[in-house]
């Protein structure tokens, strides 16, 4: 797990709060996400949604994302996965962002598409037009996690061999 915050430190039978994952790339980013991502669903939950199908879809991504990059975030910021040492986890990190920025790609687009404005509901264009900005910079941040997660993955910045072989151990 190389580049990962906190990823040798501690003990495997210890959950301890790891402050400096908090500090790093990752960390900030899915704070970022975290926020974003709160918001991008907030404001599309407070639209009449319900009357255009797009919005389900970028509800349904939001909110997923959501609530799966805070069980990493506790994930890490808790150090569990060090109690799941098999797992190889930065490359599940770099899945997970992968995926979603693929997925926020098409939700920004379906809201930004399907932005629209009415006379009779002039909030609900503000707030549709307000997510889909948020989309698109959620869309960015888990990108910019998807780079750091493939360099965590590669173990670009250290010696991967030893990496390997502390990982496992």
């Amino acid at each position: 797990m190389a580049g990962l915050p906190g990823a040798r430190s501690g003990s495997p039978g210890s959950a301890a709060l790891d402050g400096a994952f908090l500090c790093s790339p990752l960390g900030g980013l899915m704070v970022a996400q975290t926020v974003l991502g709160l918001l991008v669903w907030a404001l599309i939950a407070d639209t009449t949604y319900y009357l255009h199908a797009a919005y389900s879809w970028v509800l349904f991504v939001s909110i997923f994302f959501w609530i799966l990059t805070i069980l990493f975030f506790v994930t890490y910021l808790f150090q569990l996965q060090l109690k799941f040492y098999m797992i190889p986890w930065s490359l599940v990190l770099m899945i997970f962002n992968a995926v979603a920025t693929v997925l926020y790609i098409s939700a920004f687009v379906t809201c930004a598409a399907a932005v629209q404005p009415t006379s009779w509901r002039q909030w609900d264009y503000n707030r549709r037009a307000a997510a889909s900005f948020f989309a698109c910079v959620v869309m960015i941040t888990y990108g910019v996690s998807t780079f750091f997660s493939f360099r965590a993955w590669k173990g670009f910045g250290s010696n991967a061999a030893t990496n390997q072989v502390t990982d496992h151990a």
